[in-house]
């Protein structure tokens, strides 16, 4: 009887921790999309800036006042040669994500950010040389497919948002296998990476946000005279993307690496789904049809990279095994579960 209610309980948490999580980053795609379409503020930088500065307040007070989660210490020399150059490459991870909200449909753009795991794949053989099992390289066929043919069948197609979310998820794989060397030894969570990376995305970001947009959101604010309303929405889209991160670190630590999987293509449907009942962007059968192998591909990918690291899916014989390099010592990229950080 009490392991059936431990059991339950379980189960609840996991679904409370994924529903939370679904929540929070529709939510903030939601908003950062009106904020771009229905309020005319069309300054991605500026808003990915707010996002930093409340992203940094929250993980301070977090950390700091609140004493939620303790301070992973790192050293003073560590700050600037281990955790700047990946909060640059972080800052233009998000940056490029808000551009590409910008000019294209948020159900584009999320179809195109799943193209990650073979962005990450292809750019650790190409320059790492690391060695993929010929059933990773498989798995990544229906979501090339698939997003060619949601991208070939886009109505609402921007060639300059297409290559801003292009881009983006080569800044999420960047990112992701910068993590393995630069933060090697360091075991982050989503609060402390957001707790040292923010800062310095802030200062990184400020000036070219400044200079690029500075007169544009100066002449938005004379020309709108309401202007408390906006302001909300704004700065409340930064503070529930430090709630996403947040939500980030309850769910990984409830349930398993195959149901955040899962979970997390299923995000990426739920986001699509309420985007187009908001804002109602055409969507033809194929492009929906290509978006769906796009999806189907990231959780068959996330299968079988699962199915390998537990040895499951055994290489057939004459499969080198050993590494080919000593990057290829540190362990297989495994960070999918923070891309989703604002």
């Amino acid at each position: 009887m009490e392991e059936n209610l431990l059991c339950q309980w379980g189960v609840f948490r996991s679904l409370l921790a994924i529903v939370q999580w679904w929540a929070f980053n529709v939510t903030v795609i939601i908003m950062n999309k009106w904020i771009f379409q229905k309020l005319d503020f069309k300054f991605p930088l500026t808003v990915s800036c707010v996002h930093f500065i409340c992203s940094a307040v929250g993980a301070y007070l977090v950390i700091k006042v609140l004493k939620l989660k303790p301070l992973i210490l790192v050293d003073p020399e560590d700050r600037w040669r281990r955790i700047f150059p990946m909060s640059f490459v972080f800052c233009i991870n998000i940056v490029l994500g808000n551009v590409s909200l910008r000019y294209i449909p948020v159900s584009f753009m999320q179809t195109i950010k799943s193209f990650t795991p073979a962005t990450t794949v292809v750019l650790q053989w190409l320059i790492w040389r690391k060695y993929f099992d010929w059933r990773i390289w498989t798995s990544l066929i229906p979501i090339v497919g698939g997003i060619l043919l949601t991208s070939i069948t886009e109505l609402s197609f921007n060639m300059f948002g297409f290559c801003a979310a292009l881009f983006g998820c080569l800044a999420t794989s960047t990112k992701t296998i910068l993590a393995e060397s630069l933060l090697h030894g360091y075991k982050f969570d989503s609060i402390n990476t957001v707790y040292y990376m923010a800062p310095f995305a802030t200062m990184i970001l400020a000036v070219p946000a400044l200079v690029l947009e500075g007169s544009g959101v100066i002449l938005w604010f004379q020309t709108h005279t309401s202007i408390i309303s906006p302001l909300i929405i704004i700065f409340s889209s930064g503070v529930l993307a430090f709630c996403l991160n947040f939500s980030i670190f309850y769910v990984i630590h409830s349930t398993t690496a195959v149901t955040f999987n899962v979970a997390g293509n299923l995000k990426v449907a739920v986001a699509v789904l309420v985007s187009w009942l908001i804002f109602r962007n055409p969507i033809s059968r194929l492009n929906a049809v290509g978006c769906a192998i796009t999806l189907m591909g990231c959780t068959f990918y996330g299968y079988v990279r699962h199915m390998l690291s537990q040895n499951r899916l055994q290489p057939p014989p004459g499969t080198p095994r050993t590494p080919r390099s000593l990057v290829e010592l540190l362990p297989l990229v495994n960070n999918d579960k923070l891309d989703d950080k604002i």
